[in-house]
């Protein structure tokens, strides 16, 4: 007899390395120094759901270790490499897909004569007595981490799919109540399977559990239910194509939790197990339940959040759209538009809600006098609120004061007194006012596109951009004006606000925008310095120089991403391109005698034909010349003749002399008056404008039954579409419009 511990041959065979390692119940990999893979036991290929193949080293490199840890894995093995041994936890994506947490050991391999050849690793699943708890704590905790950065109802339950599915569950549904019905909003399985058409509820579609349900069972108490074997359960079934369908994927185990929260029930959170993956257990216990209901409790937290956020959103979105200018903008002859407003992402350190979304940005587009244009860009200094109703008043005011037809520096000299109207009123404790006026950058602009003219005024905001020829630049702007709303006292506002015009060449583009474009959130650059705003402008340029020949609108979509960075305050961008070709137009001057109206009225036929303008309009249109330019006439008239001091360089004449016979006295006495008259054609509309030197502006006048005048400006404006008069340099200007397609 063989002494204790003695063993055959073939007992020692079995004991060989190799065969032990063959049936270790733990994962055993070698690499090399270059992770080149040297061994891979059948546990490893088990445990990481892939096959080992020596000499692979993209193997070796990952294990399937989750993005995420690659850092840690690479710092790991030079440790190990230096001698060291290191042991933790790592995320694992198998090769179906599933996810585990698998705990490591990693130490040197080392040849006989020390020195580190490779490194031996060792790992299991941590999922074994206390490491199960720890897992399903840390999952939990990262789900509440994934929920805490999402504002949006869709992202949030995405989130909560994408971490349980499929390391939780090989199912996961989501309904929402929307009223009384309870929608389906997320559906979610095992990678590279979907449940066929006309089984499973698809998203969006009512959801009715039979009484009796599970489902409708924690439902109605409120409570998470668990179904641990479905083959030992029996419950009424929501259709036979439910039914069939969970019996050919082997549905083995479910749970669902209701999404409760304030005392009110959003939904179901529904978690599945099946066939469909190889788990160690295919089957939820009551420790997976409490675990489910501590998940749902988060996300009922993070769904009434997110339900909060969008409502508050809505509103502040609604707010801001009813106080800019309504979608689309009109269609104006000569000038192509294309706007974006964008509110501000909400900063966490901002809260959520109304206060981060609005803003005091806003853009506008006035239809003027003969098919002349005003455009605006403003921005009121801060968000909320209070900033977006002050933007309002102010845009309300702007279109109102644009309808007089003054110069735009007249016109935010206007607004700068309106700016201070509209301050909050205050007082310091001794009764003395100290209301304090919003600070508004703002431009105005007045285009023409019959003459390309531009003239503009600026008040403190950043000058546009101009694209021409392949170029971008900024309008060069001669006087910026201080802000609306900070001029001292005393200080007239003709000294502050300066008119200056330009011509816009053909084709060209004029990018107006606020400091929100440019103006991110985080913008860093490669070394961590943030750009500058020379640099951050350069930028922009060189992006709108690319797509300079393209729609405006694409412009506009180039310039919103053109800076990188989150937009940390709401935006407003407006991009006018001027026509390629030249407008038709016919303007000629005329004594102010009574025989010129047939002149006058001569030429506008002439013009109307020339432009094909249809009969009935033409007539109309020629009928309404007529009455401006009688009334015109007839005021040229009866208006004094300017004074003039007659100097005589010779000694007086006598009396019997005749004035008549002074050489050019003709010339100083005799004033002719002259009126111009100006035709445009626009796209659906020809504009009739009448110029002449009388400051007296035009008004309508009640006509007695046997007066012979006084019934010319009720006709034009009982037919025109739209008329109106202006003061010029000069005098004025009497305008109306005539649609060129019949009512």
């Amino acid at each position: 007899m063989k002494r204790w511990g003695d063993v055959t041959q073939d007992t020692a065979d079995h004991l060989s390395a190799g065969s032990v390692l063959d049936h270790a119940e733990m994962a055993v990999v070698v690499t090399d120094r270059f992770s080149n893979l040297l061994y891979w036991n059948p546990f490893a290929e088990k445990l990481f759901g892939r096959p080992g193949v020596p000499g692979s080293r993209d193997q070796a490199l990952s294990l399937g270790i989750m993005e995420k840890d690659h850092p840690l894995a690479i710092e790991l093995a030079k440790h190990v490499l230096k001698g060291g041994v290191w042991e933790g936890t790592f995320d694992v994506r198998r090769g179906d897909g599933t996810i585990i947490y698998v705990r490591a050991q990693a130490v040197p391999l080392r040849h006989p004569s020390g020195s580190v050849t490779g490194i031996v690793i060792t790992a299991r699943e941590a999922m074994r007595s206390n490491e199960r708890e720890k897992d399903r704590f840390g999952l939990l905790e990262r789900i509440g981490e994934r929920l805490a950065g999402s504002l949006y109802v869709e992202e949030t339950l995405k989130r909560v799919a994408d971490m349980l599915v499929p390391q939780f569950a090989d199912h996961c549904f989501i309904e929402l109540m929307e009223g009384q019905r309870l929608t389906r909003r997320v559906s979610t399985h095992v990678q590279g399977w979907s449940p066929p058409p006309n089984t499973w509820a698809p998203l969006g579609a009512e959801i009715r559990y039979p009484v009796g349900h599970y489902a409708e069972i924690a439902l109605r108490r409120q409570e998470t239910i668990l179904v641990e074997d479905f083959s030992q359960t029996n419950y009424p079934s929501p259709g036979e194509a439910n039914t069939r369908l969970a019996a050919e994927i082997g549905m083995t185990s479910a749970i669902v939790a209701p999404l409760c929260v304030r005392g009110e029930v959003l939904g179901l959170m529904y978690l599945g197990l099946s066939n469909l993956t190889d788990r160690r257990s295919p089957h939820y216990d009551a420790f997976d339940r409490d675990f489910v209901g501590a998940i749902a409790t988060r996300v009922a937290l993070a769904v009434d959040n997110a339900l909060l956020f969008e409502e508050e959103r809505h509103t502040a979105e609604s707010f801001q759209k009813y106080l800019l200018p309504p979608a689309p903008l009109p269609e104006l002859d000569g000038l192509e538009i294309a706007v974006r407003y964008y509110p501000a992402a909400p900063l966490a350190s901002h809260g959520q809600g109304i206060q981060t979304q609005v803003g005091g940005d806003w853009y506008d587009v006035i239809p003027l006098s003969a098919g002349r244009v005003g455009i605006v860009i403003g921005d009121v200094e801060g968000r909320g609120a209070k900033a977006a109703a002050v933007m309002g008043q102010l845009r309300a005011a702007l279109r109102a004061f644009a309808q007089d037809d003054k110069p735009p520096a007249e016109i935010l000299a206007r607004l700068d007194e309106w700016t201070r109207i509209i301050a909050t009123p205050e007082q310091d404790d001794s009764g003395e006012d100290i209301s304090v006026p919003p600070i508004v950058t703002c431009q105005y602009l007045v285009y023409d596109a019959w003459s390309r003219q531009l003239s503009f005024a600026n008040a403190g905001h950043a000058p546009p951009l101009l694209l021409n020829d392949g170029t971008c630049a900024e309008l060069d702007i001669k006087e910026v004006g201080q802000p609306l709303g900070v001029r001292a006292k005393g200080v007239h506002a003709d000294l502050v606000y300066k008119e200056e015009t330009r011509t816009l060449p053909p084709g060209a583009a004029l990018l107006l925008y606020t400091d929100g474009l440019v103006d991110r959130r985080p913008v860093r650059d490669a070394d961590g310095r943030p750009p500058s705003d020379e640099e951050t402008l350069a930028l922009l340029a060189g992006k709108l120089i690319e797509v300079s020949d393209s729609s405006v609108e694409r412009i506009a979509d180039a310039a919103t991403v053109a800076v990188p960075g989150e937009i940390d305050d709401d935006m407003a961008i407006l991009v006018v391109r001027s026509a390629p070709d030249d407008l038709e137009v016919e303007e000629r001057t005329f004594p102010a005698q009574p025989i010129m109206v047939g002149e006058a009225r001569r030429m506008a036929a002439e013009a109307f034909t020339g432009w094909n303008v249809p009969e009935e309009r033409a007539e109309l249109a020629c009928l309404l010349v007529s009455e401006v330019v009688t009334n015109v006439v007839l005021h040229a008239a009866s208006a004094s003749v300017p004074r003039r001091e007659l100097v005589l360089d010779s000694a007086p004449m006598p009396f019997d002399e005749t004035w008549d016979d002074l050489p050019g006295l003709e010339n100083e006495v005799v004033n002719e008056k002259e009126f111009t008259l100006r035709l445009r054609r626009g796209g659906e509309a020809v504009w009739v404008e009448v110029f002449d030197q009388d400051l007296r502006l035009p008004r309508i006048r009640s006509a007695g039954e046997n007066d012979e005048g006084g019934r010319g400006l009720y006709l034009v404006d009982q037919l025109a579409k739209r008329w109106g008069s202006r003061p010029t340099k000069e005098g004025k200007a009497v305008w109306f419009e005539i649609p060129t397609k019949s009512r």
